[in-house]
């Protein structure tokens, strides 16, 4: 008597299940970290482009929405309260951009995620 080898129906349905369970999800995550991958971009930019360590909080953000930020990212969760310059012993002045990220999934199930991100100015010296 022959035996069947490999995945029955009911066996492939339930992997199919799981495998568009971590697809859906994938595909309701990626597009916040892809943001997220912008505005980091957009920061080190702007602080590689800065002429003085100097600049307060609204001049950044300024600089961030003009030159960087409307390019890539429009979203509500970055205010000018999320915008900070901070000192770090190590690293001196620092911009430091902190926000979260509400993201729908299903019905009244919603993932947050919180991004953090810290780049130091990269002031060149003047010649």
């Amino acid at each position: 008597m022959k035996r069947q080898s490999g995945i029955s129906m009911i066996g492939f349905v339930i992997v199919l299940i799981v495998a568009a369970f971590f697809v859906y999800t994938a595909m309701k995550l990626v597009p916040a970290y892809m943001d997220y991958f912008s505005v980091s971009k957009a920061l080190n930019t702007v602080a590689t482009q800065a002429q003085s360590a100097d600049m307060s909080g609204e001049e950044l953000l300024r600089k961030l929405d003009v030159q960087e930020l409307s390019q890539y990212f429009d979203d509500a969760d970055i205010r000018n309260g999320n915008v900070q310059i901070v000192n770090d012993p190590k690293l001196g002045k620092v911009i430091k951009l902190s926000y979260d990220k509400k993201i729908p999934w299903i019905y009244n199930i919603d993932f947050l995620v919180h991004f953090d991100k810290s780049v130091p100015f990269k002031v060149q010296a003047q010649q």
